[in-house]
């Protein structure tokens, strides 16, 4: 009975401790960073009069000019999501312990992309402009960089969590490398492969109006120049606009998870 109350007293301890030590590091943090409520607090009627009578009602009239940068929106991340998948299958299968033809090449491979996913898509957008001007081009090639790092990383941890006997029945038969890809590896891969393609279409959909509002095209690009022209109530119609196709994205993309897996 001693040794329990023993252990429940140090887990008191550990926990008293840990609350503690969150509590100072968020008071360090909110004096690192000069946060006051009272600031928060006193912005509110500001936000206030800039919501209801600069920013609503939104301006339906500009919708029609907007509907072409919510398209290119759409196209940039169902774009950056189809070559980006293709380029992770490729890699994926190079980057998992089950498949990957050599050591090496699996921790090669994994440090690449580690490097594309750690670098924010906003960053991408940034080093693109500067090669190749404003526009749709840009913003497509940084979903694809960043489409490739996440999805190459998720497509391999499903390759290691495959069931591995009948892969090891394949090899006891004499099947090479391809014959065990296509008939062990791939039909158990195949529903992971559409979970997380449709899952980052949903991510670049969202990514594309930040990296647009960098020179990126689309509905970002629009929002920014909305904001310089002191546009706000079409900056407005342009967000209801996004909030639509985000979540007529997840809508469809959750649909279709539900039919093929």
């Amino acid at each position: 009975m001693n040794m329990i109350q023993e252990l429940k007293k140090r887990k008191r301890l550990q926990i008293l401790l840990l609350f503690f030590f969150v509590t100072g590091l968020t008071i360090w943090s909110a004096i690192g960073t000069n946060f006051s409520f009272y600031e928060v607090f006193s912005g509110f009627g500001l936000i206030s009069n800039f919501v209801f009578l600069d920013l609503l009602p939104p301006d339906i009239a500009a919708s029609g000019t907007l509907l072409e940068a919510i398209l290119e929106t759409l196209y940039m991340g169902f774009v950056g999501m189809v070559v980006g998948a293709l380029i992770a299958l490729v890699l994926s299968f190079l980057a998992a312990s089950t498949t990957t033809p050599h050591p090496v090449v699996q921790v090669i491979v994994r440090a690449f992309t580690s490097i594309m996913r750690n670098i924010p898509g906003l960053i991408w957008a940034l080093i693109l402009v500067a090669s190749y001007g404003i526009g749709v081009t840009v913003g497509t090639l940084s979903l694809i960089l960043g489409s490739v790092g996440f999805l190459t990383r998720v497509f391999a941890d499903t390759l290691e969590e495959i069931d591995t006997g009948k892969i090891e029945a394949l090899h006891a038969t004499g099947s090479s490398y391809f014959q065990i890809l296509a008939q062990g590896v791939f039909p158990q891969f195949f529903p992971g492969f559409i979970a997380w393609s449709l899952y980052n279409l949903e991510l670049n959909i969202r990514a594309s109006t930040i990296i647009g509002m960098v020179g990126g095209g689309g509905i970002g690009f629009a929002i920014q120049k909305g904001i310089k022209l002191f546009q706000y109530k079409e900056v407005s119609m342009a967000i209801v606009l996004v909030l639509i196709l985000i979540l007529s994205t997840e809508f469809l993309t959750s649909k279709i998870r539900e039919r093929i897996i």
